[in-house]
């Protein structure tokens, strides 16, 4: 599989280290981010570069993921999610690192290399690859709700909308393992 992956000088070193382990294993790698240590470089480039690989990569019919990482994570998935057709979550553990795939097809995921050992990132990035989406109609429902807003900004009927007097109540079934 290719990968492509991107940071800013908060995540250089682990990116080194990534690349090899990421090669170790078959994979191809494709790195988006700096080449020098630059204490005030900026991440978004090299994480939209990142993402676009990822989709350009995709619409070719070639197998690919991103992984874009950086203190927090935060910027870098916001980034990423700016490119059209990219689904980057956040990770921070092997709960979302599966469910980023299984349930929201996520084809990026952003991990904060300051709040993670090299080997829990590691194994959050291999979870995140060896899990396949799951396929399930519910899922394939809900991420194609977000691509037609992304394309032409539409959204599912508000439901406040057609009954906007309705009060809900504690009994009405609201399951949060829903998911």
């Amino acid at each position: 599989m290719r990968i492509h992956i991107a940071t800013d000088h908060a995540g250089l070193e682990f990116s080194t280290q990534l690349q090899r382990h990421l090669a170790d294993q078959g994979h191809e790698v494709i790195d988006h981010g700096p080449i020098e240590y630059d204490a005030l470089d900026d991440y978004p480039a090299f994480c939209i570069r990142a993402a676009q690989g990822v989709i350009a990569d995709q619409s070719a019919g070639v197998e690919a993921l991103g992984v874009v990482f950086g203190g927090s994570g935060n910027g870098e998935q916001i980034a990423a999610n700016k490119v059209r057709g990219i689904r980057a979550a956040l990770v921070w553990n092997q709960s979302t690192a599966e469910l980023a795939r299984q349930h929201n097809d996520a084809n990026v995921i952003a991990i904060g290399a300051r709040q993670h050992t090299l080997e829990e990132a590691l194994s959050f990035i291999d979870t995140f690859i060896d899990t396949p989406f799951s396929d399930e109609e519910r899922h394939i429902r809900r991420i194609g709700q977000i691509a037609a807003f992304e394309t032409d900004g539409s959204l599912e009927p508000d439901p406040r909308a057609v009954a906007p007097n309705v009060i809900v109540d504690d009994e009405s079934g609201f399951d949060p393992e829903a998911g």
